[in-house]
């Protein structure tokens, strides 16, 4: 792929550059570079709020739900720069999977209690699909909900 970068795109790349030079603290950025598998929650946590702070922290959902709004090659040119310097990976539950099925399909009663929780970092999600006999075969998971009064309650058991 033969990329033209506009000069809107040459100045968001500085851009980037510059934001993260600034505020990515030294010792995140060094463990980054020295374990990119780990790094530890809180640190984590701690480049997730810088992004968030600066509006950056949800590239690819739409603007109205506090996405960035951004061209797809400010996109690419904001992983680029990310990577070329060793920030944290950003755990990609909440981003990447549950918010975009609930600014999708939810209502607006779980857009605006989840969401803004999981874009500034006090919501963390996680996802399991196994269960004993089953590996990763979801049609023949056998756990369930079941709503006993005005709860549900899931039967059967995860690994």
């Amino acid at each position: 792929m033969d990329a033209q970068f506009s000069p809107e795109d040459a100045a968001f790349r500085e851009e980037v550059r510059a934001f993260i030079a600034e505020n990515l603290p030294e010792k995140i950025q060094r463990q980054s570079e020295l374990t990119p598998s780990y790094v530890s929650k809180e640190d984590t946590r701690t480049w997730h709020k810088i992004l968030h702070k600066k509006g950056w922290i949800a590239p690819n959902w739409p603007a109205e739900y506090g996405g960035t709004g951004w061209t797809p090659m400010q996109k690419h040119i904001f992983e680029e720069e990310t990577q070329a310097v060793s920030t944290p990976r950003l755990s990609p539950f909440g981003l990447m999977m549950v918010g975009p099925v609930i600014y999708t399909f939810g209502t607006e009663a779980q857009k605006q209690e989840h969401l803004p929780k999981i874009l500034n970092c006090d919501r963390f999600w996680c996802q399991g699909y196994s269960e004993p006999g089953s590996g990763s075969d979801l049609a023949s998971l056998k756990t369930r909900a079941v709503l006993d009064g005005d709860e549900y309650v899931g039967n059967g058991q995860k690994i």
